[in-house]
């Protein structure tokens, strides 16, 4: 019956975390996408402010994943808020000291957090990539220089393609 337990919970946990994740993501990118397309270029700095707004963007929505962890071991394994949000976040990043462990019966969920915050850690990352890939591809479009060659090594202007 344990098993069940955790397993029940354990699934509620990792939807509750995906749907936060691709959630926070798909506005992010709805939003981002609206504002690159109203942009020629980003100058440095608002690339960085960028860049910035969304890591911290991502940073809040791994908080809110761990917070809802949190609250089901607030819930069911620890008496204080403290304990349950410090288990959670070294389960979700994987640092797991060892210094606090979950009860006997809840244990198998220590590892399923570890997993979901690497698999979403990784959603994150790859959201970060396409931004900044976008910001070169518009940097390097935009510029005299577009940096594309013909097969005979010889500059392209950035309209002009090989055929």
């Amino acid at each position: 019956m344990d098993f069940v337990r955790q397993t029940i919970a354990a699934s509620v946990l990792v939807a509750l975390s995906l749907w936060i994740q691709c959630a926070g993501m798909a506005a992010l990118i709805d939003r981002g996408l609206a504002y690159l397309a109203r942009e020629q270029r980003l100058s440095l700095f608002h690339s960085t402010a960028l860049i910035v707004r969304v890591t911290t963007l991502m940073i809040g929505l791994h908080i809110a994943q761990i917070l809802g962890w949190a609250a089901f071991y607030r819930w069911m394994c620890f008496p204080g808020w403290g304990s349950a949000f410090y288990f959670s976040t070294t389960s979700y990043s994987t640092v797991g000291y060892g210094d606090l462990v979950l009860p006997a019966t809840w244990r198998n969920l220590g590892p399923v957090e570890a997993v979901t915050g690497v698999l979403m850690c990784g959603l994150s990352v790859s959201l970060l990539f396409a931004i900044v890939t976008r910001l070169v591809d518009q940097a390097v479009g935009s510029s005299p220089k577009s940096g594309r060659v013909d097969e005979r090594g010889i500059n392209l202007p950035p309209t002009q393609r090989p055929h």
